[in-house]
């Protein structure tokens, strides 16, 4: 969900993908700018908060970074409803992690949010030697499913700035803002019934 106010907006964004894609290292990149070589699993997930400045347009991303493990998977709709953007991240040394973030990109689809932003980002491009995803094939798929789509490098910050960047630039410029699902209280004087039957 995107929220706006005199050039304010603030946006959800939720990074999904397999486990060592490096989700948690495009996000540290990107807030911090630090990148480890040794980066401990997500537990759940993890959040982070971001300000970008795009046209105009302060925008305040709040991240939820998913654990990649497939037991936290059933809590990642936690995460991704109400967001205004996703960024699916595989890895391109790994094609399983590659076909893991199509599943990613197919479950977002069908949770039909037509506003949502979606990336998909072809991470650790420092390591092309290795690289078992071809980024012509990503970008095919990318855009048969209405996503755009970046090789990133959390390690050299390859990228990384530019992905956040275009994602900022592609949302909604205002989207009414969305109450969660569930009961609504409006604060109405009871209706007085008047009793007609039987005379």
């Amino acid at each position: 969900m995107a929220t706006m106010g005199n050039n304010n907006m603030q946006a959800k964004l939720v990074l999904l993908g397999d486990m060592g894609a490096g989700k948690s290292s495009l996000v540290l990149r990107f807030v911090k700018g630090q990148f480890f070589d040794y980066q401990e699993s997500t537990i759940g997930a993890a959040f982070f908060s971001q300000t970008l400045a795009v046209n105009e347009t302060t925008v305040k991303f709040e991240i939820w970074d998913t654990a990649g493990q497939e037991r936290y998977h059933s809590l990642a709709p936690m995460y991704y409803r109400g967001a205004a953007a996703a960024i699916i991240v595989y890895d391109i040394t790994n094609a399983d992690s590659f076909a893991r973030a199509k599943n990613w990109v197919q479950e977002l689809l069908k949770q039909g949010n037509p506003n949502l932003v979606m990336a998909l980002a072809g991470n650790k491009a420092d390591v092309v030697a290795k690289r078992k995803v071809e980024p012509e094939e990503a970008e095919t798929y990318a855009k048969e499913n209405g996503l755009f789509f970046m090789e990133t490098s959390a390690k050299t910050a390859q990228n990384v700035n530019e992905l956040f960047y275009e994602i900022a630039r592609r949302l909604p410029k205002a989207q009414p803002v969305q109450h969660p699902a569930g009961m609504v209280l409006t604060d109405r004087p009871a209706e007085r019934t008047r009793n007609t039957c039987c005379a």
